[in-house]
């Protein structure tokens, strides 16, 4: 495994081949990526839509229109579109939900760790929404992990990846009743796989240096 391979080759694709669709055993291993991201006190404070047809996608499109209409064609040719959502709140029903299904993981090897990371998760979300006042925000940070961690995956499966905040999620709420469920529109993510005349691929990749951005100590 070539982590920095992976990482020079992908890039963020403007122009998907409309001729190729991820096939249902790769997509399992991203659906896979979706599931095991980290998070913070493994909250897990995300829902995922997903479209993998024209009819599907054709709603994700409506979020393009308007200022954003140079990012139709990357949602309607991609093999599959993705919709990150985040929780709008990590209540104590929610907190149980998630301590019940660790339970049933097996991951408490007794009762006493159990309560301590119960009380460990609840805690942190209580400081970030009465003392700090961003819960959301902290909630919206969890998912951006997850999204790093799907760039990187499907970059390994060659599979390739566009990233978008240029949609108009109050759309996407709406179209997909998002508020209703307790759930709001982050961020969306196009996979496919590129075509031999999307300009981007050969534009060199630039980043600051890492005697720049690294302070080793």
């Amino acid at each position: 495994m070539d982590i920095i391979k992976t990482l020079n080759w992908r890039y963020s694709t403007k122009e998907f081949d409309t001729e190729k669709k991820i096939s249902t055993a790769d997509f399992e291993q991203v659906k896979a990526l979706l599931r095991m991201s980290a998070s913070s006190t493994n909250v897990q404070p995300w829902h995922f839509v997903i479209a993998d047809d024209k009819k599907g996608k054709e709603r994700m499109a409506k979020a393009t229109q308007g200022g954003f209409q140079f990012n139709e064609k990357k949602v309607m040719d991609a093999s599959h579109v993705i919709l990150f959502c985040a929780k709008t709140e990590v209540d104590d029903a929610y907190m149980a939900h998630v301590l019940a299904q660790e339970d049933t993981d097996g991951r408490y090897p007794n009762e006493e760790i159990k309560v301590a990371m119960d009380g460990g998760r609840k805690f942190f979300a209580s400081m970030h929404r009465d003392q700090l006042n961003d819960l959301q925000h902290w909630i919206e940070k969890q998912v951006y992990l997850n999204i790093g961690n799907l760039l990187l995956g499907a970059g390994m499966l060659k599979i390739d990846a566009l990233p978008m905040e240029g949609v108009d999620l109050s759309i996407l709420n709406e179209e997909f009743t998002l508020k209703e469920k307790g759930l709001t529109a982050v961020a969306m993510v196009s996979l496919g796989y590129r075509t031999a005349t999307d300009f981007n691929a050969a534009t060199p990749k630039s980043r600051l240096p890492e005697n720049e951005i690294m302070t080793i100590l």
